[in-house]
């Protein structure tokens, strides 16, 4: 397989997070990460559930994102699993991120993170927190689709 290809794997997905928030805009960040936290990233042992992104000092941080310690080292030599993890993203764009956090009240949310080419990377939104009706006419309109979908394979 050709290192330029552009396939990832999936390791966590935050599905929660389309259901709590209104996602305006998507980011991809690398994330600094310790080599114990990489081998269990690739084990699959991550929870994105409760996680959010801060911005701090110009630099964004991932916090509350569990990332289980790895089994096959000894005790010294793994990681916190819920410490605070720095984002990587050009300059300009944590500038935009600041305006719209700061100023529109809006939250950043891993959705899911992911390997590429090796790299571990992270897909971060921009979202809205939705109320309690606009939930109910998400599930409502998902049900309408199911029923459309029905309808058109039995005629």
């Amino acid at each position: 397989m050709s290192d330029k290809s552009e396939s990832y794997k999936v390791v966590s997905d935050n599905r929660q997070a389309r259901y709590l928030y209104e996602i305006l805009e998507t980011y991809e960040a690398g994330i600094q990460l310790t080599g114990t936290e990489v081998k269990s990233i690739r084990a699959g042992k991550v929870n994105l559930q409760d996680g959010y992104g801060l911005i701090r000092d110009g630099e964004l941080w991932l916090i509350n994102v569990h990332i289980s310690p790895y089994n096959a080292s000894g005790q010294y030599f793994n990681h916190e699993p819920r410490r605070t993890r720095k984002l990587l993203l050009h300059r300009q764009e944590i500038r935009k991120l600041i305006g719209k956090v700061e100023q529109q009240g809006l939250t950043l949310v891993p959705l899911k993170m992911y390997l590429k080419r090796g790299w571990v990377k992270i897909s971060l939104a921009l979202g809205k927190g939705k109320k309690l009706h606009d939930k109910r006419d998400d599930l409502k309109r998902r049900q309408d689709q199911r029923d459309i979908q029905r309808a058109m394979k039995n005629y």
